[in-house]
């Protein structure tokens, strides 16, 4: 009991860091995922980290408040910056959805309790999938775990952040999630603009064809034929995303701990 009592407090700060990650990783902070099973999970993991992470005791004073809001930050940076990458099929999906003509027809995501385009809830359903048959939640639940050999409970967070690397990575990150989802959009976007162009040709060289009726239908069955053709490379495509998204986490870990330099 007094070994409990007098470690307790650091108990409590991993506790924190893990339950800030999974509020916001992918997979985990899902909506129908229930709170209390978020808890229970984030509190066993806890346990696990508690029985094998070094430090000194830490008491209930006026710092420790600062101290919690320190592991609360590093477990929701790491959980944003997964979360960036796991988005980016939905706004590819945007993209298509805006070109075909399903962003008229928005649905309720349930994974995130938003609206959510058609074809990008589609992939972000098949990314979850894929994502949990390639074992990435368990690599997430490691690399939390794996979070204190980089950023252990003596870190300085408010020293480190300081110079502004931390910020400027999250910024690059942004942007890089923004051009992979034009990448990963593009074969279906441009050939549905082609489309566009050979309509207003047409409209031009034909003025009496409807083309609200001929063109809607067509664009809607080229955009599904195009996106059936490239399901198959959708295995490939995702996977080098997980490993996209792995690797940002590593280098704002070495960004937290000192030991690299944003890319």
């Amino acid at each position: 009991m007094e070994f409990l009592l007098l470690n307790f407090p650091n108990l409590l700060l991993i506790f924190c860091r893990i339950t800030a990650f999974f509020v916001v990783a992918p997979v985990f902070s899902a909506r129908n995922v229930p709170a209390h099973f978020k808890i229970g999970f984030s509190f066993c993991v806890a346990l696990l980290v508690f029985g094998v992470v070094p430090g000194d005791p830490v008491s209930f004073d006026g710092p420790y408040v600062l101290l919690i809001v320190r592991e609360t930050l590093v477990g929701l940076v790491l959980g944003f910056v997964a979360y960036i990458f796991f988005t980016i099929v939905q706004v590819a999906g945007s993209f298509i959805d805006m070109q075909i003509g399903f962003s008229m027809a928005n649905i309720i995501d349930p994974m995130t309790g938003t609206q959510s385009p058609i074809i990008g809830n589609l992939k972000f359903v098949l990314a979850t999938l894929l994502f949990v048959t390639f074992g990435g939640h368990q690599m997430l639940i490691r690399a939390v775990m794996d979070s204190y050999e980089w950023v252990p409970l003596s870190y300085d967070w408010f020293a480190r952040i300081a110079d502004g690397q931390l910020t400027e990575f999250l910024v690059k990150s942004f942007a890089t999630s923004f051009v992979l989802a034009f990448q990963m959009a593009a074969p279906i976007v441009a050939a549905l603009f082609l489309v566009d162009i050979g309509l207003g040709i047409l409209a031009k060289t034909a003025p009496q064809f409807n083309l609200f009726v001929i063109g809607l239908p067509l664009k809607v069955l080229l955009g599904l034929l195009m996106l059936t053709l490239l399901f198959p490379g959708f295995i490939s495509l995702f996977f080098d995303l997980f490993e996209t998204m792995f690797g940002h986490i590593e280098d704002v870990l070495n960004i937290l701990a000192g030991s690299a330099a944003a890319p």
